[in-house]
């Protein structure tokens, strides 16, 4: 392996920040001082194949010198792979990949601000406009133009992150100019961010089963977590056992909520089933699909309920080891597992001897670094594993050769706090909720024009319409974006839709992760399809062509349409069929088959260059 490392060295804030996760370095081939090592050095190399084991810790390596610096210097990037012995051009790929590192000097104070769907329908062009005329040149911050913050029911929003030793952060949202720019100037003494609760208007209602703690238990209490209720459900996984618990999940009719509806407790069986050993369980936390924000309601509401939940699949699957894949832009939810875990860990409910029951688990918590790819399980494994997030060819599916090249089980926050009830109430009890085709309850993200936006609990079964109405819908409705920027749109007389999974797919369109997000006619429509496509563009890992060239092909015809209307635009719109056919038809992932979904549904359905 040709190392190529470079001249570069790092400061000494760099090399404590490295050092601070990987401890010293041990001999000179790891970065150490010569003149303290030469003799030993001399005699043999140390590291080599015991640290190239270590390349998983890649990521949190940026990360902890992204945080303390605000940026990653050649010589920080040549002194972690000396440590990792990692090529520095493979290294520099995968600083390269996330949105929130930098490989150039910035400053230590970076404002994201939010310019996707929701925040875009909400000011966020102003707000962009404003704030950067406010923080000039000579404020020391840096105003960077972000994809979905996951702050949806608070559109606009803008997330402030300033480097240090520890890093702070400061959430403004909704935001204005004023409120964006004290955040970045002083996050310390900016506004707390009001409670979870305040994302769940039916926070409180006794007929809620997921979100029934969220705004009434202390997420904080491991106590009072378990005085609502809180590990009867890993009680009732050791008394079934792992075989015992799959059949539950299996007679439940659990899918997963991600978006691909597949069989949970097929999943966790065909991984149980596997000779090879270690077993892996992943948590993907990573929700970067514009509209989405459930999974953060739940981490920052009921953190317990996701340690509880991941410790029952574990046990489920066989695994020991579990990881919890954790968005980047999520500050709080962060802040609140790091908490959780470690109570859990400290009373007996992590670690080697969970409850007494002699099976053992714990959970590590990777952070992402803003890559809506990362969102597909094999991109999620690859950067974990200290590669770049691309999408992996199957076979061999992940049950078979998933994280580390183990099997491996995957799932969502929101199907694996399913598996609560599930185990408390029953399977028969719980497939008795929602419709034989989809059973249970199901969060919706709602968010746009109407009064109030959030997270909402339905039985799957209920239509459109109905939610659409608890969440006050305004009037002079234009459309609705069901799915996300992946999903489709759907015209104001068709809200009889029943959000099921068999239902949106009969009606054309599709359920997805549970984004709902409502646009009156004071949107200008052109201007959100341009924004769905810039997304997409920007999102592609460029793994494969029909992705890589489609989005922005896809993306340079919207423009020209935009400027020309009726038959000038026909050769474009023609233009965009057949990209939008090679894409689906041809690219790897969900990224590239479903980038033409929103746009074709908003010509198709709404009419929208007529």
């Amino acid at each position: 392996m040709d190392l190529h490392f470079g001249d570069s060295k790092p400061t000494d804030e760099e090399r404590a920040a490295i050092d601070a996760l990987l401890g010293p370095p041990e001999s000179s081939w790891e970065g150490a001082a010569r003149d303290e090592m030469r003799a030993a050095d001399l005699r043999w190399a140390r590291g080599g194949r015991e640290a190239r084991e270590r390349r998983d810790l890649l990521l949190p390596g940026l990360h902890a010198v992204n945080d303390r610096i605000g940026w990653v210097s050649e010589g920080a990037l040549d002194y972690l792979c000396r440590r990792l012995t990692v090529p520095p051009a493979e290294a520099y790929g995968v600083a390269t990949f996330y949105a929130m590192f930098s490989v150039r000097p910035r400053p230590a104070t970076v404002l994201h601000v939010c310019t996707d769907l929701a925040c875009a329908a909400a000011g966020a062009a102003e707000l962009c406009a404003g704030v950067e005329a406010r923080l000039g040149p000579g404020s020391g911050v840096g105003v960077q133009r972000s994809p979905c913050l996951g702050l949806c029911e608070r559109a606009p929003a803008a997330l402030a992150v300033r480097a240090g030793d520890p890093v702070r952060t400061a959430v403004s949202a909704p935001a204005t100019v004023a409120r964006a720019a004290e955040a970045a100037s002083a996050p310390d003494s900016a506004p707390e961010e009001p409670p979870a609760a305040f994302a769940v208007p039916q926070s409180g209602d006794p007929s809620l089963v997921l979100l029934s703690r969220v705004g009434v238990v202390d997420p904080a209490s491991l106590d009072d977590y378990r005085a609502h209720g809180g590990y009867a459900a890993l009680r009732q996984a050791f008394a079934l056992g792992p075989a015992g618990v799959i059949r539950e999940v299996t007679d439940a009719g659990l899918v997963g909520r991600g978006g691909a509806a597949f069989p949970t407790g097929r999943k966790w069986q065909a991984t149980a089933s596997q000779p090879d050993r270690p077993h892996y369980l992943v948590c993907n936390a990573d929700e970067s699909e514009p509209g989405t924000f459930k999974d953060r309601v739940v981490m920052e509401g009921d953190p317990y309920a996701l340690v509880e939940a991941m410790t029952i699949a574990a046990y489920a699957v066989g695994a020991h080891k579990g990881y919890l894949y954790l968005r980047g832009e999520y500050p709080r939810a962060l802040r609140r597992m790091e908490h959780a875990i470690g109570q859990a860990r400290a009373r007996g409910l992590l670690g080697e001897d969970v409850l007494g029951q002699g099976y053992a688990f714990d959970i590590e918590i990777r952070r992402g670094a803003g890559a809506y790819i990362c969102g597909e399980e094999t991109a999620l494994f690859n950067s974990i594993e200290g590669y770049r997030g691309e999408p992996r060819s199957k076979p061999p599916f992940p049950v078979e050769k998933g994280l580390f090249g183990r099997p491996t089980a995957e799932n969502n926050v929101e199907t694996l706090v399913n598996v609560l009830p599930i185990l408390t109430r029953g399977a028969e009890a719980y497939a008795a909720i929602g419709t034989p085709g989809s059973t249970g309850p199901k969060l919706y993200c709602v968010s746009g024009s109407v009064d109030r936006p959030g997270i909402y609990e339905l039985p799957f079964g209920a239509t459109l319409g109905e939610l659409l109405a608890l969440a006050g819908v305004r009037e002079r409705l234009r459309a609705v974006l069901l799915g996300g920027a992946a999903g489709g749109f759907v015209r104001p007389d068709e809200l009889d839709i029943p959000l099921t999974f068999e239902g949106t797919r009969a009606a054309g369109t599709t359920l997805g992760s549970g984004v709902v997000m409502a646009f009156d006619d004071t949107v200008p429509l052109p201007r959100l399809l341009l924004r769905i496509a810039e997304f997409f563009r920007d999102e592609s890992c460029g793994q494969c062509v029909p992705c890589r060239v489609g989005t922005v092909r896809q993306e340079e015809a919207l423009h020209r349409i935009a400027e020309r209307r009726g038959a000038a635009a026909a050769d474009d719109l023609a233009l965009l069929r057949e990209v939008g056919r090679a894409m689906r038809d041809a690219s790897i992932c969900g990224l590239g088959q479903t980038a033409w979904n929103a746009v074709e549904s908003a010509i198709d359905r709404l009419g929208a260059y007529e």
